[in-house]
């Protein structure tokens, strides 16, 4: 029996335009390739995330696209954020053959769909957002397992971090020069 995981059990009333937030408190799981609504592995997995207003605006247009698609095909419009062409939950098995997919035909380097969550840990980290929000936002356990898992971003910031410290205690010293 093999599970596969999701977060596409999204549900509109999960998203807060007006604040900007995203309720991740479900996913889907295929077990033996049927679906299973589930709550998360842990209680971390369930959160609340800040959203920019650009992701605000195109969940906004996705969400109108599907009413109308919906309609037009007469089924009523799904509470489900991600829905196949019959208005029913899409199985992750088959977002991930679609995402391996368009990856094949961009010519781009090959990673599973899970890895996309790598991705944006790991871009955050590198543009300085905290260890702990970025372990909020992915709905780790803790920070130091964050840490763990994307240590490989952090030699290179201690550099930068050495630099910002040089700014902080001595702005305007020129390398080699003794401060006033």
């Amino acid at each position: 029996m093999t599970e596969t995981t999701a977060e596409i059990g999204l549900r509109w009333d999960d998203l807060d335009g007006g604040k900007a937030t995203l309720s991740v408190n479900r996913g889907l799981v295929s077990i033996g390739y049927e679906l299973h609504e589930t709550r998360g592995k842990t209680a971390n997995a369930r959160r609340r995330i800040d959203l920019d207003a650009t992701t605000i605006a195109v969940l906004d247009a996705w969400r109108a696209w599907q009413t109308v698609e919906q309609r037009a095909i007469g089924i009523e419009p799904s509470d489900r954020m991600f829905t196949d062409g019959a208005g029913e939950a899409i199985h992750p098995h088959a977002i991930s053959q679609t995402f391996e997919r368009i990856a094949r035909r961009a010519g781009v380097t090959m990673i599973r769909l899970h890895d996309l969550r790598h991705t944006h840990g790991t871009l955050l980290i590198a543009a300085g957002v905290p260890v702990k929000v970025v372990s909020e936002r992915l709905g780790y356990a803790t920070p130091t397992f964050t840490i763990e898992t994307y240590q490989h971003v952090l030699p290179g910031m201690q550099a930068d971090a050495a630099r910002v410290f040089e700014q902080l205690i001595a702005p305007g010293v020129l390398p080699g020069t003794k401060p006033r």
